[in-house]
């Protein structure tokens, strides 16, 4: 095997055991409240998706490469999908506003740092590749 299907294996190896880890953290964290002031202000999905976006970025910067953060990103929501789904006394993850945005904030924050990750592949900010290359007239 070549060294870069190694580090490919090992990268893929390593998304799936880091977005197994940041989806049951994940859905124990996002129904965390803070009362203030008499209304319930919920900051666990807030650590949740950062939670998420950190561990990807992480891998992007690990791996250098984009395909850990397109796996972790992808395991993370197939797992807290079947956390979801279970029977209606089983379920981890309810469907209301708070589940949701967790739910579907996976889906949001996996696209930003696939962005963010191929961007760091190439070395260059988003702003810079945008000057770089400019729009064609059509």
């Amino acid at each position: 095997m070549k060294n870069g299907a190694v580090g490919t294996v090992r990268g893929i190896a390593a998304a799936v055991l880091a977005a197994l880890f940041v989806a049951m953290a994940g859905t124990g964290l996002h129904r965390q409240v803070l009362p203030l002031a008499g209304v319930e202000v919920p900051w666990g999905v807030a650590a949740a998706l950062m939670l998420l976006a950190s561990v990807q970025l992480w891998l992007a910067a690990w791996s250098r490469s984009i395909v850990p953060t397109a796996v972790a990103g992808v395991v993370s929501y197939a797992v807290v999908g079947v956390l979801s789904s279970a029977g209606p006394a089983k379920q981890l993850v309810l469907g209301d506003a708070v589940g949701n945005v967790w739910v579907f904030g996976i889906a949001a924050v996996s696209l930003v740092m696939l962005v963010a990750a191929s961007r760091l592949r190439t070395g260059r900010p988003a702003a810079a590749a945008v000057a770089a290359e400019p729009l064609s007239r059509r």
